[in-house]
């Protein structure tokens, strides 16, 4: 299967009339945040394939359209009542503070980033983790029906200390190192720190995790059904 992660930039290679051809073989996109929805509604039109996002720090205005009480483990699942009533927009789903299983993947998703300035969609990692703790049944429940909780953590922020920053923007989460150890996911995907040099390192390993910052685009290939 092959996965384009999109985040951060609007890449002239993704919005071009080349994309179908481009990205033909694409069978889902995900997208972790800082990008326009109009820029994923091209997507979705262009390769008509299934777009996962979550939100970043920046192009926020349309996230008051998918606030909603409550969580679920596969949207699809549930009523718009219960769901909020954008769930899908842009041709793009929501997957922020949820658990879901497109294409034989399970695939959970945590937007934002560190506190920095009290501006929308910051969190401190208390407040991080109590997102997290919401999505514990979910993913227990996929571990005992699917014989593992997690394929991919899909974020907006990296966990502290691999692919971030210094600064207060970019600083990771702490908290996510413990997601990564307790829940095991192969991939986490995220954005927020752009890289500017083609050559720059953008992979690394946590326990059993492989964490890729997808800024731009990148093309993930995987099997869903690799142990």
């Amino acid at each position: 299967m092959k996965i384009l992660c999109v985040a951060d930039h609007v890449d002239p290679l993704v919005y071009s009339t080349a994309v179908k051809q481009r990205f033909a073989d694409v069978d889902l996109v995900l997208s972790a945040g800082d990008l326009p929805m109009e820029y994923l509604g091209f997507i979705a039109a262009s390769l008509n394939k299934p777009i996962l996002f979550v939100f970043g720090n920046h192009h926020l205005k349309h996230l008051s359209r998918f606030r909603r009480w409550g969580l679920a483990h596969d949207p699809d699942r549930y009523t718009m009542a219960s769901a909020g009533p954008f769930r899908n927009y842009f041709g793009s789903t929501y997957i922020g503070g949820r658990v879901v299983r497109r294409k034989g993947l399970i695939i959970a998703g945590l937007g934002g980033c560190r506190r920095y300035n009290r501006g929308e969609n910051q969190f401190t990692e208390f407040q991080m983790l109590g997102r997290i703790v919401r999505m514990i049944p979910a993913l227990v429940w996929h571990r005992i029906i699917h014989g593992r909780a997690l394929d991919i953590l899909l974020t907006h922020a990296s966990p502290l200390g691999i692919n971030d920053r210094p600064d207060p923007t970019h600083v990771g989460f702490k908290v996510f190192l413990w997601f990564l150890r307790t829940f095991r996911p192969k991939y986490q995907l995220h954005g927020h720190v752009h890289l500017y040099d083609l050559n720059a390192e953008r992979i690394a390993d946590y326990e059993k995790t492989i964490i890729i910052n997808v800024y731009d685009h990148y093309i993930l290939e995987i099997d869903p059904g690799a142990e």
